[in-house]
């Protein structure tokens, strides 16, 4: 039974095609200038998110409140793994 998937993955693999790259020279350096401006605006984000949730807590904590900063913490740096492995999920996926 897996020899037979063997075979017919390598049968449907051999059949997609590989489409070239034709785009400008010019649009791939915009392209990339703009998605750098997106990582960055979005890593510094995450930053943000980060001191405005621990400052957030430690205000909850002089007051003497108790508040779920924890799951918003965890969001935020959900946030942060997203767009930080985002870039070289498409690099690998595309290239």
């Amino acid at each position: 039974m897996s020899s037979l998937l063997i075979e017919a993955s390598t049968h449907l693999a051999a059949t997609v095609p590989q489409p070239v790259s034709n785009a400008p020279g010019e649009l791939s350096t915009k392209v990339d200038k703009v998605l750098g401006i997106v990582a960055w605006a979005g890593t510094a984000a995450g930053v943000l998110g980060v001191l405005i949730t621990g400052a957030m807590m430690a205000v909850s904590l002089k007051r003497g409140e108790s508040s779920e900063h924890m799951s918003r913490l965890g969001m935020v740096l959900g946030g942060c793994v997203l767009v930080s492995t985002a870039g070289p999920l498409v690099g690998f996926v595309f290239n």
